[in-house]
């Protein structure tokens, strides 16, 4: 009897391991994986085991949290054996919206997004969870863009995950990823920062651009602290000369609108 009271406590009680099979994976594609379920010192009933997908997401007042975006059951209720040894294989659909946290297999700083597996034990005060971070590698349309901000000039400053939404977008997932980068010299004087949103979908992927546009403070052209923000929104179409859309879109945004402009 001491050793279930114990095991209500995790002493002594069920424990997970997660892995991830796939080195990589990339936004509307399967992540695989699997689970070591280890049975404990005694038999215990089990509610369920899950695995969630997290997003590590910027909210009002400056904190981050980590959001849940989706959750796949891999068992029901059962009863692990002490000292039983079960794997559970997991198929999780990643969402098109899923942010990009590498690059050419280097990480893309300021983004985390993971995987949680969690074991729900009847009648225990905590429940045993592990979790992997997850390495999601651009699509092919994604990286076109990324590769044309590049050629055009453009460094990459950071990464970011909001909650919210994008004004006018098709968006499915409550956070959207900004990846933000400095201008080239060609626009330095003009822009702050130029930030680039993916939407994604099974049918289309939508490009949103918004530009931080130095604002003048003076006739005499000296420029202020403040922006002002714009938002270019663009649908990805084959054959399309991205660096030549980019500089151009850029070009317009950047010509004078008004007295401190």
């Amino acid at each position: 009897m001491f050793q279930k009271v114990l095991a209500t406590f995790g002493s002594g009680g069920a424990k997970i391991d997660a892995r991830l099979l796939d080195r990589t994976a990339a936004p509307g594609r399967p992540l695989h994986g699997e689970v070591l379920l280890l049975g404990g010192e005694v038999d215990q009933e089990i509610n369920g085991l899950a695995v969630t997908l997290l997003a590590r997401v910027q909210v009002p007042g400056g904190r981050t949290e980590d959001l849940p975006f989706g959750t796949t059951q891999l068992v029901g209720n059962e009863v692990i054996r002490a000292g039983q040894q079960v794997r559970v294989p997991f198929e999780v659909p990643l969402p098109w919206e899923t942010p990009v946290t590498s690059v050419y297999a280097k990480p893309l700083p300021g983004t985390a997004v993971g995987v949680r597996a969690e074991l729900d034990l009847a009648a225990a005060v905590g429940d045993p969870f592990d979790a992997d971070a997850v390495a999601i590698e651009p699509l092919p349309a994604q990286k076109r863009i990324l590769d044309a901000l590049s050629r055009v000039g453009f460094t990459f400053r950071e990464a970011v995950l909001e909650r919210g939404r994008v004004d006018g977008a098709r968006q499915q997932l409550p956070f959207f990823q900004e990846i933000r980068f400095t201008p080239s010299p060609r626009f330095a004087s003009v822009f702050s920062q130029v930030a680039v949103t993916f939407l994604t979908s099974a049918e289309r992927t939508d490009v949103v651009l918004e530009v931080t546009k130095r604002v003048r403070v003076s006739k005499t052209g000296g420029f202020g602290g403040r922006g002002q923000d714009f938002l270019g929104m663009f649908t990805m179409k084959p054959g399309v000369d991205w660096e030549k859309q980019l500089e151009d879109w850029l070009d317009q945004v950047a010509r004078p609108r008004g007295i401190f402009d």
